[in-house]
């Protein structure tokens, strides 16, 4: 167990720096550099391969050789990095750099987390989560750590040493233990596959409904990067196109549904849609997506707005800092810890509404603060009560996180079958992207219209429906621990 825990811990080190380069470097740099606003915020719209890898997952479950991807997608973010510490000249290839180095990355996580399932047993999972959350959040301090540099070296040198660090994580990746043999093969070929989907309009026309929507919003990118006439109006236009794309999808898949019975046994068995097929035809698995969904929102509603309330709170950029960043992962870290040693006394499912509660509650701490503090909208010096309040709030809330955190993705890992292992936890990370995406942007919504003290308390409610959905939760992880879950190829329910 410790020499797994070693490599969890090596491999989510090496999956989180990239992101740190992405979320915590590159936003500085562009800012320093004279970039607009409106352009970095752009740059978020590039982290879509993160919510949309699953597309090209079932590669990585088919051809398998994680460790070769690992160390072929690190080598390539490398150069990317090297690029960027050579050439200082801003311009449109900059941005598609940077959404190559986003693609490669998620391509790192499908890798990373597709071993990691195969290489864990149920009852490991939670302590490998804690180490995999404290690493993972690690990796982040660490690309932070590498941008306090520049001072010194400069921005040519921060990204020169981001892409050494990449280099050598690639090739330590490379070293762990080899991949189970034979997992994640199949006998059916990709032109078999299409042809039993073409056979199943129920399934084929939401299917290409869906890719019509993803391609939609994916549209968006090159209009802004290559600045096409009426870009913008196109680009306006384009994510309500993707939303009824979707909705048209749901609803013909239901009503699909309901009119013939659909029996895709055969082409759950295939490469490319197989993993996905296999489990939605699994019971409860639709209200186990809306119990992911549902179960971190009232942390990450309340996550998004944090910061924002601290400025307006009349703290500085350098106590945010201290406190709300470094401390403040710190003390998510310890949390993630202690809540994979936790899930793995009393249980995952034990874990997940336990430890769930506290992250909720954790929010009652802001919605004090917010209720008594005055709102200056400037830099003051606070009392000493109003900093320990808001410290105190700030480490009990990230705590909680981690907490919440550690069991919620003892509970991903638990649900996935490890014959599709990388395509598995790749769609089930997706939905959880999704609906922090979602969280963020409403957020800002709701702080907006309701005030922070009143859109904090909201926030609580957002967590509780997931606990509405715990009997779906019980019943898929003791599906999954039964012979039935690694039959595959299960009719989809009716």
């Amino acid at each position: 167990m410790r020499s797994k825990l070693f490599w969890v811990g090596v491999l989510y080190f090496a999956e989180g720096f990239p992101l740190g380069i992405f979320y915590e470097v590159l936003p500085v740099y562009f800012r320093q550099q004279g970039v607009d606003l409106s352009d970095i915020g752009f740059l978020s719209l590039l982290g879509l391969a993160w919510s949309i890898k699953f597309l090209w997952a079932p590669a990585i479950d088919r051809y398998r050789h994680h460790r070769t991807w690992m160390l072929i997608v690190d080598l390539a973010m490398a150069a990317i990095l090297f690029v960027l510490a050579i050439y200082s000249e801003f311009g449109t290839w900059i941005w598609f750099a940077i959404a190559m180095f986003t693609l490669l990355s998620a391509t790192n996580d499908i890798a990373i987390d597709g071993y990691t399932v195969e290489m864990l047993d149920k009852n490991e999972l939670g302590l490998a989560n804690g180490v995999r959350i404290g690493l993972y959040r690690a990796a982040l301090i660490g690309a932070g750590a590498l941008m306090s540099l520049e001072g010194f070296i400069g921005w040519n040198g921060v990204f020169a040493a981001a892409a050494i660090v990449m280099v050598g994580m690639g090739f330590w990746c490379r070293l762990a233990p080899p991949e189970l043999p034979g997992s994640g093969q199949t006998s059916m070929s990709a032109r078999d596959e299409l042809v039993a989907l073409l056979r199943h309009p129920a399934i084929f026309l939401p299917a290409l409904l869906l890719v019509l929507a993803l391609a939609a919003f994916i549209a968006r990118v090159p209009l802004r990067l290559l600045e096409l006439p009426s870009a913008d109006l196109v680009a306006r236009w384009l994510p309500a196109a993707a939303i009824a794309l979707l909705a048209s999808a749901a609803v013909l898949a239901w009503w699909q549904r309901r009119r013939d019975p659909i029996d895709l046994s055969n082409a759950a068995g295939g490469p490319v849609f197989g993993a996905l097929l296999d489990m939605l035809g699994r019971p409860y698995f639709l209200a186990v997506v809306l119990f992911i969904l549902c179960f971190k929102l009232a942390d990450q509603t309340i996550g998004f707005m944090i910061k924002p309330f601290w400025v307006d709170a009349g703290f500085s950029a350098a106590q945010i800092g201290l406190v709300s960043v470094n401390i403040g992962i710190a003390w998510s870290i310890l949390g993630g810890l202690i809540g994979g040693w936790f899930t793995d006394k009393v249980g995952v499912f034990r874990g997940l509404w336990i430890l769930g509660l506290t992250q909720i509650f954790s929010n009652l701490g802001y919605v004090y603060i917010a209720y008594t503090f005055d709102l200056p909208g400037e830099e003051i010096d606070h009392s000493f009560r109003q900093l320990a309040l808001m410290y105190t709030a700030s480490g009990v809330e990230s705590f909680t996180q981690g907490l919440g955190t550690g069991a919620f993705l003892a509970f991903l890992m638990a649900i996935v079958n490890k014959r599709n292992a990388a395509t598995e936890f790749a769609v089930l990370s997706s939905i959880f992207v999704l609906a922090r995406s979602v969280a963020g942007w409403a957020g800002g919504l709701g702080a907006e219209a309701f005030g922070y003290a009143d859109f904090f308390l909201f926030t609580m409610v957002f967590g509780l429906p997931a606990y509405l959905l715990l009997p779906y939760v019980r019943r898929m992880l003791a599906y999954m621990q039964s012979d039935d879950a690694d039959r595959g190829g299960t009719p989809l329910p009716q």
